[in-house]
């Protein structure tokens, strides 16, 4: 087994792994940071827990919206060709994290979250 330590949300962390599986838990982390600035914003620095819970609602979020939105076929890539993920503008990533902090809040009234 591998030991794969990473930072997200300035958190660090160490996750065990299949050998050979150490790039791909990267992207996924790569993923995972790319959402931590709105949900540290959305969360004010509360906790840690808070912070990851709000990412992956984010992410929640953005398969949701996938999923019902088809995608139009496209041409398929040159093998060569890199795919990137696109990038969601900053205005729908700060809209995302305040209707997830209200979400969020909700829960904790109800007392879903700590």
């Amino acid at each position: 087994m591998a030991q794969v330590s990473f930072t997200i949300a300035n958190r660090s962390h160490s996750v065990a792994c299949r050998d050979g599986e150490e790039p791909h838990l990267l992207a996924l982390v790569e993923r995972l940071q790319r959402h931590a600035p709105a949900a540290m914003r959305a969360s004010a620095g509360t906790s840690a827990e808070r912070t990851l819970l709000l990412i992956a609602l984010m992410l929640a979020d953005e398969l949701d919206e996938r999923d019902r939105t088809p995608a139009a076929p496209s041409p398929a890539p040159a093998p060569e060709a890199a795919v990137q993920e696109p990038e969601l503008p900053q205005d729908l990533l700060d809209e995302i994290a305040e209707r997830l902090e209200a979400v969020a809040a909700a829960l904790e009234d109800h007392g879903h979250v700590a």
